[in-house]
Order: structure tokens, then sequence, then C-alpha cells
């Protein structure tokens, strides 16, 4: 596919949840913001995935959407910067998930972690549906479309980009083999030059032989660095390097991106199924009412009570918003009870509320106006249309589906 380098593409989703609060802030937001200025990013609202665990109500989803794209917006992730777009809308997602399923073992799907543990969370629900067992497969078919070489996500999401890997793997294994390949790649290894031939063969004979995981990543680096052939020549050669065929689809990494250090109002994760958010965009007087209400040390039962700021959740949000002079203000008034504890809390609510004011202010074009929004992920879904047909174009032909 002309023009694309895997390496310089992030893709990542979210589920229409409606408004956004400050966990997925400083969990994912923040670090949205800061990789569509280092990469070529493709963010998507992944609304078929919630149809995987919440198909029986779809009730307000289109609300939902523009109510979270709002806050993407509104956190400083910049339509001009990245692309921005509803995945349904890109109906290439539904075809590639479908072809992939052809090759996909049903063993592969049946041992993601997340499969029996999402079961057991929600045992309220149905979920034995090819749907919810096949959205793996789905997010590899988000992923693989835009030939993405690094997916945002926390520890706890490895194993999702794992199976995208071991997918990409095997459908370029069973389709990569053109008739021609070997000769094919090794016409172009010829058009490196004589000394980078050879240090290419060297190397990759160093892998095929022993396995030697330094010369297969020198081998990688001396054919991306090739300027005087083609990206169709450079996939021959990094598929024949390590012993496959083709890379039609390349495999990504996992970019692993650290734990939100953003809890909730009683110390847990933050999340709408507890109760205990701080929305992104709410009223200064809730923010301000919700804050105090906050337990803290239950140590401290009275002023002249000293506590521990590490079994105070409102330590931790001191740890997000305060710097570190207010910190140990904080640590000294605490464990010598100098300070009471609302006293403690006014600087993260002052800081909180200055923070959110930002936001609101970025968030009042598009909600006195939503067509705005609608026409950023029209024109975001059309970007992305574009690059997901060659991408299937390649995939047909490959497959022998390219009837001319």
């Amino acid at each position: 596919m002309s023009g694309v380098d895997p390496s310089h593409r992030v893709l990542s989703g979210m589920r229409p949840t409606g408004r956004l609060h400050l966990g997925h802030y400083h969990g994912v937001l923040k670090n949205w913001v800061q990789l569509q200025h280092e990469y070529e990013c493709f963010f998507f609202v992944a609304d078929w995935h919630a149809l995987t665990t919440h198909y029986q109500d779809t009730r307000g989803i289109d609300q939902a959407i523009t109510d979270m794209v709002i806050d993407w917006l509104a956190a400083g992730v910049n339509p001009g910067s990245a692309t921005l777009f509803v995945q349904s809308q890109v109906v290439a997602h539904a075809e590639l998930h479908l072809l992939l399923s052809m090759i996909t073992p049903l063993g592969w799907l049946e041992r993601v972690p997340t499969y029996k543990d999402q079961q057991e969370k929600l045992a309220d629900k149905d979920l034995t549906t090819y749907g919810f067992l096949g959205y793996p497969l789905l997010q590899s078919a988000d992923i693989l479309l835009y030939r993405a070489g690094h997916v945002p996500v926390g520890a706890d999401q490895v194993a999702h980009v794992e199976i995208t890997r071991e997918i990409a793997r095997r459908f370029n294994h069973i389709y990569g083999r053109e008739p021609d390949f070997e000769e094919l790649a090794e016409s172009a290894c010829d058009k490196m030059g004589k000394k980078g031939a050879k240090l290419y063969r060297s190397l990759r004979k160093a892998y095929l032989e022993n396995g030697d995981q330094e010369g297969l990543q020198r081998a990688q680096a001396l054919v991306k660095d090739q300027q005087n052939i083609t990206l169709a020549d450079r996939e021959r050669l990094i598929g024949y390097l390590e012993g496959t065929g083709k890379v039609i689809l390349p495999e990504p990494q996992a970019l692993l991106t650290e734990a939100a250090k953003m809890p909730g109002l009683d110390g847990q994760k933050m999340s709408k199924s507890y109760g205990n958010t701080i929305g992104l965009r709410e009223d200064p007087d809730s923010v301000s009412t919700k804050m105090k209400r906050m337990p803290t040390d239950p140590a401290r039962v009275r002023l002249s009570d000293p506590g521990t700021p590490e079994k105070c959740p409102v330590w931790q949000f001191h740890e997000v918003y305060s710097d570190q002079a207010t910190k140990d203000w904080v640590r000294q008034g605490c464990t010598s009870a100098g300070i009471g504890c609302l006293e403690c809390k006014q600087p993260v609510i002052d800081a909180v509320i200055a923070e959110q004011d930002q936001i609101i202010a970025r968030a009042a074009p598009y909600e006195e106006n939503p067509d705005m929004v609608r026409s950023i992920l029209i024109e975001g879904a059309e970007k992305a249309e574009d690059d997901a047909r060659q991408t299937l174009n390649e995939v047909r032909q490959a497959m022998g589906l390219s009837y001319r």
C-alpha cells in the first residue's frame, strides 16, 4: 500500500459511553493528545464493539457518540492532527472481520483472557453470542485495516494485540506466497546494492538458522532504510527475512501506557459503575460538593488526630494535581494534625475546577452546534474509508477475491 509506514501509525478506539470523566481524561485522552503530534493517528468510536455486550439496549447511542466526541475535542484531540471517525461508518471493518474469521482458529478466541473474565463480570447478560466471542477478532480487523504499527493499551490489554499479531502472521503465511515470491525477493535484494544485499543475506541466514533476534532486527532496519526499492519489494524482503511470504498485514506492537493514576472519589478506580466519578464537563459547584464529601483517612476522627496521607483517597488526587510544595504542605499538615481535611481538599478542588474551566470552554462551540461534531466524524470516516479500501484491495487480491 503506497506511502504507508506502519511504524508511524497509531490506532485506538473507545466505546460510546456518553460523557467522559477524569479517569478517561488522565488514562486515555491526555495520551491521545500527545500521540497525535508524534504519529499518524486514527481514533475511532467503537460502536459495533458496544453491541457485543449491550446489543439488547441501543437507545441513546447517537447522543452518547456526540457527547463522547465533544469530550475528545474539548480535551485537545485535534481533527486536524488525527483522523476521528465512527467505526460503523467505515463498513470495511466488517468485511475484514469476516475475511479474517475464515482463517482464525476458534481456540484462539476462546483463550483470550477477557473472554471468560467478562462473562463472569457481566453474568446478568446473555453473552453466548458469536459477536461476543468474536470481538477480539473485530479488534484485530480494526487495527490491521489501517496497518497500524502501534496500539496504545494498558498491561491488561496486551493479549488483544498479541492475538492480532498471530492473526496477521497466519494471514501472511497463508496468502503472502506469490507464485514467484522467492525470485522476486532475491531480485529485490539485489536492488539494495552489493554491500546491502550481502549484509541482508548474512543477517537472514543468521536468523533463520540460529534464531538470531538481533540479526533479525538489524536486517529489518536495513530494509526500512532503503530508499531505492518500492514498498512492495520492501514488504517482500521483510517477509523473506522472516521465512514467510510478502507482508500484507503488518504485525502491530503494543504501545504500553501507564495505568491511570486517577482514582475515584472513594479511592477505587474511577468508574460510572461505582458511582465515584467527576465528569469532564461537570458543574464547578457539583465538583466542589463531591470532593468536600470525599472520605479521608479513617484514623482522623477529630481535627487533632494525625493522619497518614497514603491511606487517604484525597492524597491520590494531590499526586495527580498538586506540585511538590503543595504535597509537602499536605504531608506535614496531615501527619502533624496541623491542617484539617477540608483545608487539605481545597487546593485539589481549585486545581480540578481550573483544569475543567478550559475543557468546558473548548466544548462550548460543539455543544451549541452538534452538527460540527457530525461534520468532523463524516470527514474522518471518508479519510479512514480511503485508507481501509486500499488494505482491503490487497487482502482481496491475496485471497483470490479480486474479480476483474
